[in-house]
């Protein structure tokens, strides 16, 4: 019989495969160039490869720890190993294999997701003489990480400027664009095609504020105006599946969590409330499926909750990190960008 069955005998398309890690899927009957196919995209399930989110640096003593989870799971943060240097309120985005951390001083740092050890260099941020590179985030798609929310060296003002890094290409952070509004202690998330930015502290106003903004990830250009927050926030944390971004936390009394849907732009909605109150400097870290958020400052707590993205609802208890402080910065291997 000489007809042949280039989809496999299931189905003519079997469906993409949900991602590369553990628990992914590829269901049907895959031809060899297929599976090559998606190998090379870097979805296609690999075992050993699992949901794993990492929190980096800290306001703390020691705060160059580098910290990971299985997202997928509950239970206590483990030991992955250090960042070059002890930094807090920096910002991480990610790929599905590596990993950026970029603070002040305006050193970017990289460690390989899959395996544990201490980071190694990867190049400087962007080259703007007044970027101080604090009160940063972080957000990415599967090649290119955008740093937003930046404050003026030496902490006298925010900025508007964005830069970018090739997360697979170590060197120094391009100008990307500039944001709606110069502001620092930002939160970010993105989609496979879009990043945003909501939020922070604006030294002009003398305030926080609700704003958010966004951009296509794979052009240059300036950020557009999305809607706003259901009220201010600072010192707060984002995470993504890939239509739905989640921004929680930020400030000493303030446990909300807000979600929008990052295709359409419009104003966030509540989604619900993280366990405690106390959520001033907390980070995050998504699946396609789950956002945890962990951490905090002032009373220092180590603390993580998650919460189902798809869904709405106050957050559960995840478990906990290795010490107690805020403004860590968190990412992962299968948020919502890749």
């Amino acid at each position: 019989m000489s007809q042949q069955w280039p989809g496999g005998l299931i189905r003519k398309t079997p469906p993409t495969p949900t991602g590369p890690y553990q628990d992914g899927t590829a269901p049907g009957v895959w031809t060899l160039d297929q599976m090559n196919y998606w190998l090379k995209q870097g979805l296609w399930p690999i075992a050993g490869n699992s949901q794993r989110g990492l929190f980096g640096g800290g306001n703390f003593v020691g705060g160059n720890t580098i910290q990971y989870i299985t997202i997928s799971s509950t239970g206590n943060a483990t030991d992955f190993g250090d960042l070059l240097w002890q930094v807090a309120d920096l910002g991480a985005c990610s790929s599905s294999t590596r990993a950026l951390f970029l603070g002040r001083d305006k050193q970017i740092d990289y460690v390989t997701i899959s395996t544990t050890g201490n980071s190694v260099y990867f190049g400087d941020g962007y080259a703007l003489a007044s970027l101080n590179y604090r009160g940063i985030a972080g957000c990415s798609n599967a090649t290119r990480g955008l740093w937003s929310g930046n404050m003026n060296y030496g902490g006298s003002a925010s900025n508007n400027t964005v830069s970018y890094s090739t997360i697979a290409t170590t060197g120094n952070g391009t100008y990307f664009g500039d944001l709606t509004q110069a502001r620092m202690q930002v939160a970010s998330c993105a989609s496979p095609t879009r990043g945003v930015t909501a939020g922070g502290y604006s030294t002009a106003l003398a305030s926080a504020v609700n704003v958010i903004d966004y951009a296509t990830i794979a052009t240059l250009g300036n950020y557009t105006y999305f809607g706003d927050l259901t009220i201010t926030m600072r010192n707060f944390a984002g995470c993504s599946s890939a239509t739905r971004g989640l921004f929680g936390g930020g400030g000493a009394l303030s446990n909300v969590i807000n979600y929008i849907t990052i295709a359409s732009a419009g104003y966030a909605i509540d989604f619900g409330d993280l366990t405690t109150t106390n959520t001033e400097g907390i980070a995050a870290c998504s699946s396609s499926t789950r956002g945890v958020f962990g951490g905090s400052y002032s009373p220092n707590s180590n603390v993580m909750s998650y919460v189902t993205i798809a869904t709405t609802g106050n957050a559960t208890y995840f478990g906990d990190l290795l010490e107690a402080g805020g403004y860590r910065a968190g990412c992962s291997n299968v948020h919502g960008g890749l």
